[in-house]
């Protein structure tokens, strides 16, 4: 298994960054790397995301949606092709440090046959993250 993990200061209260976090049809207008959901997540059903790395590479996954708790967290899962192949637990977690102040975390967990091969991926990968930390960051800072 191999982990990937980010995070931000974000000048907000965890509710000012879930209400970002959780507009699922307003990605597209802002994110660079999730760029859609094909509907509202729901806890353990799966809904179409469209990803692209920052070098271009484009994926439709299909994950499972494990945890969308308000102001917290939101988790799913998803594979390629099948399960055991090339997983990912992707997460995000608001943590708050301060009155106006959030930690902003975004990694996943990797795992299946694949992961020891895919090392420029998850490099990639791991760039996109940071990416997406700072557009966050600032979309929610600019309506504070």
């Amino acid at each position: 298994m191999k982990e990937i993990e980010t995070s931000i200061l974000i000048d907000a209260t965890a509710e000012e960054v879930w209400q970002v976090l959780s507009e699922f049809k307003a990605y597209s207008q802002w994110s660079p790397t999730i760029k859609q959901f094909e509907k509202q997540p729901v806890v353990g059903k799966r809904c179409k995301v469209l990803l692209e790395q920052p070098n271009g590479f484009k994926i439709k996954m299909n994950p499972k949606f494990l945890s969308i708790e308000q102001n917290s967290e939101l988790r799913w899962k998803g594979d390629l092709f099948f399960p055991g192949i090339f997983d990912g637990e992707h997460y995000f977690r608001l943590e708050q440090v301060g009155a106006s102040q959030v930690r902003f975390v975004q990694g996943e967990f990797f795992s299946g046959l694949l992961v020891p091969f895919l090392g420029k991926l998850l490099i990639e990968t791991k760039r996109g993250f940071e990416l997406f930390n700072i557009a966050i960051k600032g979309r929610v800072e600019c309506r504070s």
